[in-house]
């Protein structure tokens, strides 16, 4: 598994959890921050996801 779709993960987690605590306390900025590293994790996840296709071609 490629590093960058664990560090992916993380952020998406992270991100998932900030947008939870800016909903409850009612801080807009921390939902939008949430919610931009969420995306950031997906995009991440993705480039890891293409990253390891890429090498298990290769390894065929």
């Amino acid at each position: 598994m490629d590093k960058d779709r664990i560090a992916g993960s993380a952020e998406q987690a992270k991100g998932f959890i900030k947008e939870g605590i800016g909903k409850v306390t009612g801080n807009t900025k921390m939902v939008v921050e949430g919610e931009a590293e969420q995306a950031l994790g997906k995009i991440r996840n993705a480039a890891g996801r293409m990253k390891d296709a890429a090498r298990d071609t290769l390894n065929k």
